[in-house]
């Protein structure tokens, strides 16, 4: 028994000790270029959800709905559009700050853009 504890203990610290990428993302609506942009503290996590949202033909996003059920979850791509390495010391709170930031700044670039 103290094996497993060990192990799971173990799993547990280099779970923590993992190398954390977030950062910026769209789902874009192919048919219309409309797109949802989104911040995550764990983009690929991002991108498998929306993947399997698109392969059970679930939707990913409620304010997609309408779309996703007309043009289904193959009209949509996700796309990475800008990565944020969360920093050694950098708090939850602190990246999360960081990826909203970074959200409001493409939101300016992109002012001209269609948004769910």
């Amino acid at each position: 028994m103290k094996d497993n504890k060990y192990s799971r203990k173990e799993s547990l610290e280099r779970y923590k000790e993992r190398e954390v990428t977030g950062g910026l993302y769209a789902i874009r609506n192919t048919a219309n270029n409309k797109l949802l942009l989104g911040v995550s503290a764990d983009l690929r996590g991002s991108g498998n959800r929306f993947e399997f949202s698109r392969q059970t033909g679930s939707c990913v996003e409620i304010k997609l709905q309408s779309d996703w059920d007309k043009y289904g979850g193959a009209g949509f791509v996700f796309e990475v559009l800008e990565e944020l390495k969360r920093g050694d010391t950098q708090t939850t709170k602190e990246f999360k700050e960081d990826l909203d930031l970074l959200k409001a700044l493409w939101l300016e670039k992109l002012a001209d853009g269609d948004f769910y």
